[in-house]
């Protein structure tokens, strides 16, 4: 941060550049041999199914329905990457940024050969591709760190890949609880190698933490 520039001006700075205009889906990615060509940086989120996450991407790009919600547990199966408008085409040049929806873990009824797929599919992505800066993995407030989570971090550590917590949902918690929730998950995180050391806590429905996130995604794409 420059001299006199402040946190509001890096957000502020962040909506110009990336959130200001609208961002398209461009590619579902059922297997590693239909990823895009590396480039831009790529910033991945990850959760247990109907932990959030197509509505917290919603809110960060300030578009409903972008990422797709849905009442059923599981159904997104791909890698779903999503750039600013007017970069979908060859032509256009690269992007300046990409954001990854990746599929939701955690849903009981998955048949075991879909969490296999899911496994492989997402290992070999993480250990793979240089070109991913960071892997937001979300936590539902109302729950905490869950066993499937663990296994998740296990597997970002085994990987060597970058990632940070993100609370969501805070809003259907007291903010006491929300305050004791990230001191825990803090100390929960703290020996784990690939655990960035600090959390971002965000309601989609009130836009708690949205601008924070926006800061930390600029200054991953710099």
């Amino acid at each position: 941060m420059s001299m006199g520039e402040t946190a509001d001006d890096r957000s502020g700075e962040a909506d110009r550049r990336f959130f200001a205009k609208p961002w398209v889906f461009v590619r579902g990615v059922p297997a590693l041999k239909f990823l895009p060509p590396e480039g831009p940086p790529e910033i991945a989120f990850a959760g247990r199914s109907n932990v959030g996450k197509s509505s917290l991407i919603n809110a960060l790009l300030g578009q409903k329905g972008l990422a797709r919600t849905s009442n059923t547990p599981g159904r997104t199966q791909e890698l779903n990457f999503f750039v600013p408008d007017g970069y979908g085409a060859v032509e256009a040049g690269l992007p300046p940024i990409v954001l990854v929806d990746m599929p939701g873990y955690g849903y009981a009824k998955a048949p075991k050969d879909h969490v296999d797929a899911w496994t492989a599919l997402v290992f070999d992505y993480l250990r793979g591709r240089t070109s991913l800066k960071r892997v937001f993995l979300l936590i539902d407030a109302r729950h905490g760190i869950k066993p499937n989570d663990e296994e998740v971090m296990t597997l970002l550590d085994k990987a060597a890949m970058s990632y940070q917590i993100v609370l969501t949902k805070t809003d259907k918690i007291k903010p006491p609880a929300v305050d004791r929730l990230v001191a825990e998950t803090l100390e929960r995180t703290k020996k784990r190698p690939a655990a960035f050391p600090s959390l971002i806590a965000t309601s989609s429905e009130k836009g708690g933490g949205i601008d924070d996130l926006r800061t930390v995604i600029l200054s991953l794409a710099e």
